[in-house]
């Protein structure tokens, strides 16, 4: 009996152990959130003191030091973005109406955070600034489309591509905005670069409408690429017969030659050496613990080839604007390079050690096929040509 009451009485004793640790970890994270948020204000990072402070508020709404935090740093960070927006008001730049409404857009965030929490909203009463925020986030709507109309004006490609962030940014703050909206899709179609790749054309003696990339042509492997990722979001791509199709202004035209395709031939290089070795020719027996052997030397002479077959190719591309003027090339080259190595011997086999054995065994290897060196340095060359295409456009 004395046996079981100890062990409740140890038992006991744990759990208990167990409740003191759990209180003392949640009187330590509240005494930290306090504390962040004390530090938060003696920073004067009043926002997020208000906002962290009316977080933790929320699990226990009667805490003295954040109810404390809570009305000084509220205090302080009205006065501060209100002081901001006095000084904005009285500027003359036509950003003004923004910068108001982004001091008001933090005054209403603490007004929603503090308003979560019932009884520590009775108690700062925060001001309610959303109709501010209607109102000045149509004036600062209106700035932005007048400055893009403005941009506009100017009739060239950069211009465009200013009018339309500035479209973006009224229809920011006028969400749905028709007139905006409507300017912001004539502003993109000014201000993209549409860029037509035209037919790969090929010079010398091969065709290369019987290589593929992937089961691709390159010119509609590159195309395909470019118009998933341009580098750009103001650069589109086409083909040739898309572009007539729908009828797409073209602004600049990509020509792509392929000027070089030389499959190489091969080409042998062959060395000789002479190995030797010392072998047992007679053996004689006179006794089973005496026995004399003789000795000769014996030779083979070991013919190596190494082939080797180098291939090449070259891409040519040459991009012109509209008035027919080029204004960037670059070239695209690839090479193949295969090489195999076997031997063969004359002379006595018993000379040869097993790495020269196994060089001879060793199977010849055929060099690949014509197209499947197209292919390989087809494949090389469209992933060159796609790096250093979309890196040329990302200027754009």
């Amino acid at each position: 009996m004395d046996y079981y009451l100890n062990v409740l009485h140890k038992k006991g004793g744990l759990m208990k152990s167990k409740l003191y640790i759990l209180l003392f970890a949640g009187i330590s994270i509240l005494a930290f959130s306090c504390k962040t948020a004390s530090k938060l204000y003696e920073k004067g990072n009043y926002d997020e003191a208000v906002e962290l402070a009316a977080k933790k508020l929320q699990k226990d709404p009667n805490d003295p030091k954040l109810l404390d935090i809570i009305q000084s740093s509220y205090h302080y960070a009205v006065n501060d973005h209100e002081s901001r927006i006095r000084n904005h008001a009285a500027s003359n730049n036509e950003l003004k109406w923004e910068w108001m409404y982004n001091d008001y857009v933090s005054l209403q965030r603490m007004y929603h955070a503090i308003y979560k929490v019932p009884s520590v909203f009775e108690l700062v009463r925060p001001f309610d600034y959303s109709s501010h925020l209607v109102t000045y986030s149509e004036k600062a709507g209106d700035v932005r489309f007048e400055r893009g109309i403005a941009f506009m004006q100017r009739y060239d490609k950069q211009s465009y591509r200013n009018a339309y962030r500035e479209f973006q940014a009224a229809l920011s703050f006028k969400p749905g905005d028709r007139d905006a909206a409507q300017k912001l899709n004539e502003a993109y179609d000014y201000a993209v670069t549409n860029v037509v790749i035209l037919p790969m054309q090929q010079q010398g003696g091969y065709v290369y409408s019987s290589y593929t990339v992937g089961g691709d042509n390159l010119d509609d492997k590159l195309i395909r690429n470019l118009q998933y990722n341009s580098g750009s979001e103001f650069v589109k791509f086409y083909s040739a017969w898309d572009a007539r199709s729908r009828n797409i202004r073209v602004d600049q035209e990509l020509d792509m030659r392929l000027v070089t395709i030389d499959i190489g031939r091969y080409y042998d290089s062959r060395s000789t050496r002479r190995v030797s070795k010392e072998i047992v020719v007679k053996e004689t027996v006179y006794k089973p613990d005496s026995v004399v052997r003789e000795y000769a030397k014996v030779y083979a002479d070991i013919v190596t080839t190494r082939r080797t077959m180098n291939s090449n190719a070259l891409l040519q591309a040459n991009l012109r604007d509209e008035n027919g003027r080029w204004i960037w090339n670059d070239n695209f080259a690839a090479s193949h390079n295969w090489s195999t190595e076997f031997a063969t011997f004359t002379g006595d086999a018993r000379a040869l050690s097993e790495a020269d054995k196994q060089l001879i065994d060793r199977r010849r290897e055929f060099a690949p096929t014509e197209n499947e060196i197209v292919q390989s340095m087809l494949n090389e060359i469209s992933n060159t040509a796609l790096y250093r295409i979309k890196n040329y456009f990302t200027r754009f």
